[in-house]
């Protein structure tokens, strides 16, 4: 099956996050909101996004104590997301919290993916909070420690996700940001990759945004991209 493309909506306007899901039109398979939005509107501002009838990526990355991030997971669920996140970088406990809280939705529940180290963060960028690189050996370590506690799977940048497969297994989910096509600047991401090269690693979600927000026409955008993913699945 080919990588799934979740449209990144990272805005606080509901009225342009609704427009935006609506002109990538069906070539995209659900939507991506964040704290932004959150922050602005909280649940009622998701539910209207929620409305629009597209699977819901909740990336609200909870990191907290234990009680707490189960505690507002718990009160996640009520927006129905296909998947949600945490920080693997939380520890054993709160995952296995978090963990035991999504299965608590029953045969319904979302998946829940743990970040591993955000796409925005560089070697220097470890370095400079005394985390140990390089950033493929940190991405593994967080990566076995999410699975051992019952995640579905991680958030992981392109680069990672060979090592990952061979370590986690083909069932292990692999949701992967900070993707740009070839002609597209890498803006704020350092460990970037084209849709294709991920999808042919075997990424299971592949999470976009301003390539195809911000193109002229969205849904054109979100349709060569598609047609990447799928020549690679071939």
């Amino acid at each position: 099956m080919p990588a799934r493309i979740l449209l990144a909506l990272d805005t606080p306007d509901v009225a342009a996050a609704v427009a935006q899901c609506r002109a990538a039109g069906d070539a995209v398979d659900g939507v991506k909101l964040g704290l932004e939005l959150f922050v602005a509107h909280g649940p009622a501002g998701v539910a209207k996004v929620r409305a629009e009838g597209r699977p819901l990526f909740l990336d609200l990355k909870f990191h907290d104590i234990p009680n707490t991030a189960a505690g507002a997971i718990g009160a996640a669920l009520a927006l129905r997301p296909m998947m949600l996140n945490v920080h693997a970088g939380g520890g054993p406990e709160m995952l296995r919290r978090a963990a035991e809280a999504v299965r608590g939705a029953g045969r319904e529940r979302p998946l829940l993916v743990a970040v591993t180290v955000l796409t925005s963060l560089g070697e220097e960028d470890l370095a400079a909070v005394g985390q140990r690189g390089p950033a493929l050996d940190q991405v593994r370590r967080l990566a076995a420690l999410a699975q051992k506690q019952g995640c579905d799977g991680v958030v992981c940048s392109a680069r990672e996700i060979a090592a990952l497969r061979r370590d986690c297994g083909p069932g292990f989910k692999l949701v992967v940001p900070g993707l740009r096509p070839a002609e597209a600047a890498a803006g704020d991401q350092k460990r970037v990759m084209t849709p294709g090269e991920a999808a042919a690693l075997g990424a299971d979600f592949l999470v976009i945004g301003r390539p195809i927000t911000g193109a002229p026409d969205p849904a054109a955008a979100a349709r060569r991209i598609r047609a990447e993913v799928e020549a690679a699945a071939a």
